[in-house]
């Protein structure tokens, strides 16, 4: 039968995104990579073609009713795709879990420890008397309690649930509660009340909350540390009375109103009640500091959930373990039941395992079942996910996976490709989205997009074996496959140990225990280690908060004991989270250039003749928008039970403009011809314009010159998203700024991090400083400095193990990292 299987999904006339209306065999039953610089097209094909398709003829097969009632996205633009087997995707960044979230939730693990404790566990009667494990009680799903004569119904597996019947009463099974922060309320207690001491008086609409409080008798002219503590208890829980107020209206004229009176901590949890934006939400999370709940200490159950012992714990004790401790502990379960119980015990422990198993395979036993969802990283989140896909067991499958080494330590992607290779070896088919080097040269076949970016790429430069695409010379990975390419692309700038630096001491924060860091000023400084190992904890959780308050003249956060700023002044986070979430958002938009663009069409005669600003020619205001699409190019068709069809506007032809402004031109261009140019085009038709021309440079200069001024920037890539944020601090001083970069490389190719590496030299020479987490080698390779974290991650974490240039930590007998560095 198998000799009259398909050998490859047939793709025949893919045209999404930049895809050319290309043509291309894709191997079955073997695990393909797909490669190429970032912006080529690898991402459309596998995601946007082969994951897409197959998405929509799952949805084919469910009834009109129920794809009434499921989001669908429009079906891809391709002639034809045949032998396409039933597919699953892990995207790039799987989604945050929830506060609830945890690893136990997140995997099957704590499902079955939840079985394991309801079915095995010695339960406690509910006046006290402890119950041996017993088949028949678990059986019949009660007992009786013969030291008291009692009957009661025993614990369920949701019983041990805390996003369930298990959750403690007082925090709602999320382990901590929220208190408003006093010293947040009054982060400066120097100034007074009118000079603005009481920040949620700084919230819309209670800027007369001042007034009130005068009238109530606090003193508002003097420093906020000098009123008494009855003024005080005023103005953080003073009752809420009415008073007669007059307030000054935006237009500047006076107005008199009964206002209530709104204290400070009052202010606060109303303007909670009342968001309706995630902004605003997390705007008002710096007034909470977060608690460890006090009836549950944590554990999130409720207390009765705590009195099954297991092997003599509770639930929470064995929740607390790592995944390496769990696989040893659950084999000798069934050895200390009851021998009635064996079976059953035998049952649920081998179930167990199993769900333990394939974490472990993947390099996540530093993990504890009860770690938050939230806490973990996206390399870690994307394990997980892989994990339970694993756990399926299924074979004729189609597994598209999108930069599935993200996060990954070199160490750790030994795992991957051991999970890779199983899936393809039980009878799938495995598409990769990579970068790796280590993993592309595992792959059965590669296809190589490109040949460059943008409109430059979208076709198929190379496909073949590993050997064969290696000696392509139309392949640009070609180099990097056979080892010939130098990963050194910069100069590195020596580090002294009396140059100036930044310094932060953590306390106790998850694996960190005192751990001190030192970072060079106006160096590049990479922080690696396993996943795992601390690298977040140290510098996202610690680092970056840390100096932001320092620098806003607030307290440091709790787990930090010290931070020197290094003369440091400013703190910027880069990531490669997509940049807007609609169509407007354009390289024109973003980069600020399209301000200047409208000035220049406002400019004309015409316009002056017409009496137009430059808001008419924005897309987004109505006078100057195509009224059929409102300026967006496109419409979108509902075609009820399928997927809903984007069309090119039939009224403006994708121009997002009405005819009468595109009567208007400058050099014989429209405002929507200038928006199909590209930014390099762009760049120097306009460089005599600073204010288009420079924008746009930086872009260019940033590696993004092919990008369209009129593209829709949620479309990007995550390597091209991080980029094109980064082109805008290239316009301004950079001195006294830290730069702090996590997993800069996500989604870029080893020529792109040349480019990337250009970005930075270019930063730390107009003074910038710049941190990054990252796992690449050739940017490990070019750093400055390397501070290692590890030596494992989890409990066997939480150090620094080797500082010092890459060549150092490459002879470090304790640095794992070196090792692959070598």
């Amino acid at each position: 039968m198998t000799a009259h299987l398909p050998e490859a999904i047939r793709v025949v006339g893919a045209r999404v995104h930049n895809l050319r209306d290309i043509d291309v065999d894709v191997p079955l039953w073997s695990w393909v990579a797909i490669t190429g610089l970032s912006g080529s097209g690898k991402s459309s094909l596998a995601m946007n073609v082969l994951y897409a398709e197959g998405y929509q003829r799952f949805l084919d097969g469910l009834s009109t009713y129920t794809r009434r009632r499921i989001s669908q996205a429009e079906r891809p633009d391709v002639d034809r795709v045949d032998y396409l087997p039933a597919t699953l995707a892990l995207r790039q960044r799987p989604p945050i879990p929830g506060r609830r979230s945890t690893v136990g939730t997140m995997t099957e693990v704590y499902n079955v420890l939840r079985l394991m404790y309801s079915r095995l566990g010695s339960h406690l009667c509910p006046n006290g008397f402890r119950l041996p494990p017993a088949l028949d009680a678990a059986m019949r799903g009660y007992t009786e309690t013969p030291e008291c004569g009692g009957r009661f119904e025993l614990p369920g597996a949701e019983s041990f649930a805390f996003d369930s019947f298990g959750a403690c009463p007082r925090c709602g099974g999320l382990g901590t509660i929220e208190e408003i922060d006093d010293d947040a309320l009054i982060p400066n207690p120097q100034l007074s009340i009118a000079e603005g001491a009481v920040a949620p008086w700084k919230l819309p609409l209670r800027d007369f909350q001042p007034q009130i409080a005068a009238q109530l008798g606090v003193r508002i002219d003097v420093p906020y540390r000098e009123l008494t503590s009855q003024e005080r208890d005023i103005v953080l829980d003073g009752p809420a009375v009415k008073r007669h107020v007059v307030v000054t209206t935006k237009s500047g004229r006076a107005a008199e109103l009964n206002g209530t009176y709104e204290n400070a901590r009052a202010a606060v949890r109303h303007s909670l009640e009342n968001a309706s934006s995630e902004t605003t939400r997390e705007r008002l999370s710096k007034f909470f500091t977060l608690h460890t709940c006090p009836v549950c200490h944590g554990t999130r159950l409720r207390p009765e959930a705590l009195g099954t012992l297991l092997d003599g714990r509770d639930i929470a004790a064995v929740s607390a373990l790592t995944l390496t401790e769990l696989r040893s502990w659950a084999p000798g379960l069934p050895g200390s039941l009851p021998p009635e119980m064996f079976a059953l015990a035998d049952r649920l422990t081998g179930e167990f395992v199993r769900a333990v198993e394939p974490l472990l395979t993947l390099g996540l036993g530093y993990l504890t079942l009860d770690r938050a969802g939230e806490s973990l990283s996206t390399g870690e989140r994307q394990r997980i996910q892989l994990t339970a896909t694993l756990q399926a067991r299924s074979t004729g499958m189609l597994y598209v996976l999108d930069e599935p080494s993200i996060g990954l330590h070199p160490a750790n992607v030994e795992g991957l490709r051991e999970v890779i290779r199983a899936l393809v070896d039980n009878g799938n088919s495995v598409v990769m989205v990579d970068h790796d080097v280590e993993l592309l040269r595992c792959a059965d076949q590669l296809i190589e997009m490109g040949p460059g970016a943008g409109r430059a790429g979208g076709t198929i430069v190379a496909q073949g074996t590993v050997e064969a695409v290696a000696a392509d010379h139309n392949s640009i990975t070609a180099p990097y496959l056979s080892g010939r390419a130098d990963p050194r692309v910069r100069e590195q700038r020596p580090v002294r140990a009396d140059d100036p630096h930044l310094e932060i001491t953590v306390g106790d924060f998850y694996t960190l225990h005192g751990v001190t860091a030192r970072i060079p000023v106006e160096r590049l400084t990479l922080v690696t280690g396993v996943s795992g190992s601390g690298k977040t904890s140290l510098v996202l959780d610690s680092l970056v908060p840390a100096l932001t308050r320092q620098l806003a003249g607030q307290r440091l956060p709790g787990h930090v004991t010290q931070v020197v700023t290094g003369g440091i002044r400013r703190v910027v986070s880069v990531d490669s989270t997509p940049i807007g979430n609609n169509s407007r958002s354009t390289p024109a938009t973003y980069s600020g250039a399209f301000d200047g663009l409208r000035a220049l069409f406002a400019a004309t005669p015409l316009a002056r003749e017409r009496r137009w600003g430059a808001g008419r020619f924005s897309y987004n205001v109505k006078g100057g928008q195509c009224p059929t699409c409102a300026g967006l190019g496109e419409v979108s068709l509902d075609v009820q039970y399928l997927p809903d069809m984007t069309l090119t506007c039939p009224a403006c032809h994708g121009a997002r403009y009405n005819p009468e402004t595109l009567e208007v031109t400058v050099d014989g261009l429209t405002i929507a011809d200038v928006l199909a140019l590209t930014v390099a085009d762009a760049a120097d038709r306009y460089a005599a314009t600073p204010r288009i021309g420079q924008p746009l440079q930086a872009l260019r200069e940033v590696g993004l010159g092919y990008l369209g001024l009129g593209e829709p920037t949620p479309y990007l890539s995550g390597g091209e998203a991080q980029r094109m944020r980064l082109a805008s601090g290239l316009r301004s001083s950079q001195q006294h700024m830290l730069y702090v970069f996590d997993e800069p490389t996500t989604g870029l190719h080893p020529r792109d991090v040349a480019t990337l590496l250009g970005v930075f030299d270019r930063l730390l020479r107009a003074g910038a400083t710049i941190i990054a987490i990252d796992h690449d080698l050739d940017m490990i390779a070019n750093a400055d400095h390397v501070i290692d974290m590890g030596p494992g991650g989890g409990p066997e974490g939480g150090r620094v193990v080797a500082t010092g240039t890459p060549g150092e930590i490459a002879g470090s007998p304790d640095s794992l990292t070196g090792r692959y560095l070598r």
